[in-house]
C-alpha cells in the first residue's frame, strides 16, 4: 500500500458561474475562462446556448432539463426546467471532475444555486463562486431604468412576485422604496394590483420588460392602475406566451418618465431585426458582429459551396515553387484561399515554415485574421478599402534593385475578377494566377428558412455581390417585398432589379461594413420617421404581406 495515499475520495471542483440575463456579451472573462477549462457542464435551459459557446468541443453536459407539467397551464408554453440538479453535479464532482454549474443571473441573487451550494460545503467538496450580472440589475440597465436616482437615491426592493409573501407586499407598498420585480407576464397585472392594495398610488410610475438584454427585448410604459390597458393595447394579454418572464420597475424615482430619453438599447438602429447575410459563418464572422452591434440578429446562410479545383496539378507546381523560392509575394484574396493553400500544405507535411522569406499580402482584415490563425503575419493589408483595388493602391511596384524575384503567386477562386492581376502586371510584376478552389451554388437552406426569406420573416436582406443575389433566388426562391434589400454596390443593385426586386439600400463604396453601416443608417431614418409621424416602431417584416415587391421602372 503507499502510505503517501490519501485516505479519502478526491473530489473535483464545481465553479458556480453566473450567465447574467440573456446577452452573451455581459460574460465575464472569469466566466469564459472557467467554461474553457470545464469537464461537465451543467447550465439552466435559458442561458445554455449562451455559455455552450465557450465551453470544450468535447465537454460533458449531461441530460438534465424536462418540461415541468405541474406547473404547465393552458394555453402557455412548455418551460423547460432543471432536474435533479445537485445530483448531478455532487455526482461529477464526486469522480474527479471540473464541473461549470452556469445559472441564469447571478448565482447568489437568482436561482437556489445556494443549495447547490450547500451540499458541495457539506460533502467537502471545493467550490467556487462567479459572479453574474443578475437580472434584476441587468434588465433595468438594459431598458433604460436606473435604479439610482439623479439624487444618487437607491432605495431598491427586490421582489420575486412567485414566492412574496403578504408581508412583503405590505412593506413595499407602504414604502417609497424602488420596487424591481420578477414576475410573469399574465401575473405582473396582479403584482402591480397588489402593491395597490397596499398603499401604492394608482399613478406611481412604472416599466414593465419582457426578454430583457436580448434582441427580443420589449418594454412598457405605464403606471399601476394603468398597466392592464396598456398592457391590452399593445396586444400582450391574454397571450400563448404570458408565462414568459419579465422584470417591472416600480416607484416615483425609477427613472421611468425619463425612459425616452435613456432608452439606449431598445433604440438601435437596427433593433430586432432579422438580417440575411448570404455567406457563411465563417465568411461573414466580423459582418454578423458588426450587425449585432446595431441590435439586429444576423443569420448567416451560405450561398455559394468551395470545391477543389477540377485539375489539381496548377495549384501543386505553385506550391512547390513556394517552397523552392518561385515567388517574391503571395497575395491572399479570401478566408477561402487561406483555407486552400493551408489545405494543400498539410497535405504535403508543411506547416506556416515555409513562408519564411516569402512576402504575404491579405486583401481585408478577416484574410488577414485566418492567415494569423495559420501562424503566418501578412506583410501587406490594405491602409483604406478592403478589396483588390486598396491591395493594389499600396503594392510597392517591381524595383530589380530591391526584388530579387519579380513573381507573385496568386492563389484565388475560378470566378475572380481580373482587377488584381491586371494592376500587379501594370507594377511590373509577373503573376501566377493560379485556381486555388472552385465556387459553386450552395445546397439549399432548411425549409423554414426558405419560408422565412419568401414568406416576408426576414426584415432585410445584405447582397454582397451579383453572385449572391443569383444564387440566393436560386437555392431560395426571392425575398418578400417587406423585406429590405441593400446592396454593395451598383452592379448588385442592377442585378438584384433584373431579378425583379427593388433596392431599398445602396452602400456607398464596395466594402461589407459600409453595407452595414448604411442599413443602420436606413433603419435609423426609418425609425426617426416613425417617431416623428407619432407611429409605432416596428421592423419591417412586422408590415402586413402584400405582393413581392417588383423592381421600380
Amino acid at each position: 500500500m503507499n502510505p503517501t495515499a490519501p485516505n479519502h475520495p478526491v473530489h473535483g471542483h464545481v465553479t458556480f458561474l453566473g450567465a447574467g440575463p440573456g446577452d452573451p456579451g455581459l460574460l465575464t472573462l472569469r466566466a469564459v475562462e472557467a467554461l474553457a477549462a470545464a469537464d461537465v457542464l451543467i447550465a439552466d435551459p435559458q442561458v445554455l446556448d449562451v455559455v455552450r459557446a465557450h465551453a470544450r468541443a468535447h465537454v460533458d453536459m449531461p441530460a438534465q432539463t424536462v418540461t415541468d407539467e405541474s406547473s404547465k397551464t393552458v394555453g402557455t408554453p412548455e418551460v423547460p426546467v432543471l432536474r435533479d440538479t445537485a445530483n448531478l453535479v455532487m455526482t461529477a464532482a464526486r469522480g474527479g471532475r471540473r464541473v461549470v454549474r452556469a445559472v441564469l443571473g447571478d448565482p447568489g441573487l437568482d436561482g437556489n444555486a445556494a443549495d447547490e451550494m450547500l451540499a458541495c460545503a457539506t460533502e467537502g467538496i471545493t467550490f467556487e463562486v462567479v459572479p453574474g450580472v443578475a437580472t434584476a440589475v441587468g434588465v433595468p440597465a438594459y431598458a433604460g431604468v436606473p435604479l439610482r436616482d439623479g439624487k444618487g437615491r437607491a432605495d431598491v426592493r427586490f421582489v420575486d412576485a412567485r414566492t412574496a409573501s403578504a408581508t412583503c407586499w405590505a412593506e413595499v407598498g407602504a414604502s417609497e422604496v424602488t420596487a424591481v420585480v420578477s414576475t410573469t407576464l399574465d401575473s405582473v397585472v396582479a403584482a402591480a394590483a397588489e402593491l395597490v392594495s397596499a398603499g401604492r398610488k394608482p399613478d406611481t410610475p412604472m416599466t414593465v420588460t419582457v426578454a430583457g438584454t436580448t434582441t427580443r427585448q420589449r418594454t412598457w410604459t405605464a403606471t399601476l392602475g394603468s398597466l392592464a390597458q396598456v398592457l391590452k393595447a399593445a396586444k400582450v394579454l391574454p397571450s400563448p406566451d404570458g408565462g414568459q418572464p419579465v422584470i417591472a420597475v416600480v416607484g416615483e424615482r425609477s427613472a421611468a418618465a425619463q425612459r425616452d430619453q435613456l432608452s439606449w438599447f431598445e433604440s438601435k438602429p437596427l433593433f430586432g431585426w432579422n438580417v440575411l447575410v448570404p455567406r457563411t459563418k465563417e465568411q461573414a464572422a466580423s459582418l454578423s458582429d458588426q450587425l449585432r452591434s446595431y441590435g439586429a440578429v444576423p443569420s448567416e446562410v451560405p450561398t455559394i459551396a468551395v470545391e477543389p479545383p477540377r485539375t489539381p496539378q496548377q495549384m501543386e507546381r505553385a506550391v512547390k515553387g513556394l517552397v523552392t523560392g518561385r515567388y517574391e509575394w503571395i497575395a491572399f484574396t479570401s478566408v477561402n484561399a487561406v483555407k486552400a493553400v493551408r489545405e494543400k500544405f498539410e497535405e504535403y507535411g508543411l506547416d506556416a515554415r515555409a513562408f519564411a522569406g516569402i512576402k504575404v499580402a491579405a486583401v481585408g482584415e478577416q484574410t488577414a485574421r485566418s492567415l494569423i490563425e495559420f501562424g503566418v503575419k501578412p506583410d501587406l493589408v490594405p491602409s483604406g478599402e478592403q478589396s483588390a483595388a486598396g491591395l493594389l493602391e499600396d503594392w510597392p511596384p517591381y524595383d530589380p534593385v530591391f526584388d530579387p524575384i519579380d513573381r507573385v503567386f496568386l492563389p484565388r477562386a475560378d470566378i475572380a475578377t481580373e482587377t488584381l492581376v491586371a494592376g500587379l502586371i501594370e507594377l511590373g510584376w509577373e503573376v501566377d494566377d493560379v485556381t486555388a478552389y472552385r465556387t459553386v451554388r450552395a445546397s439549399p437552406p432548411p425549409a423554414e428558412t426558405r419560408e422565412a426569406i419568401k414568406g416576408g420573416g426576414f426584415d432585410a436582406v445584405l447582397f454582397t455581390s451579383s453572385s449572391t443575389v443569383r444564387n440566393l433566388v436560386g437555392i431560395a426562391g426571392k425575398p418578400h417585398n417587406v423585406t429590405v434589400i441593400a446592396c454593395i454596390g451598383p452592379a448588385t443593385a442592377k442585378t438584384a432589379e433584373e431579378h425583379g426586386l427593388r433596392v431599398d439600400v445602396l452602400s456607398p463604396e464596395p466594402s461589407v461594413h459600409k453595407l452595414a453601416e448604411a442599413l443602420a443608417d436606413f433603419g435609423a431614418a426609418r425609425r426617426d420617421a416613425a417617431l416623428e409621424a407619432g407611429d409605432p416602431v416596428t421592423r419591417p417584416s412586422e408590415r402586413r404581406p402584400g405582393s413581392r415587391r417588383r423592381a421600380r421602372s
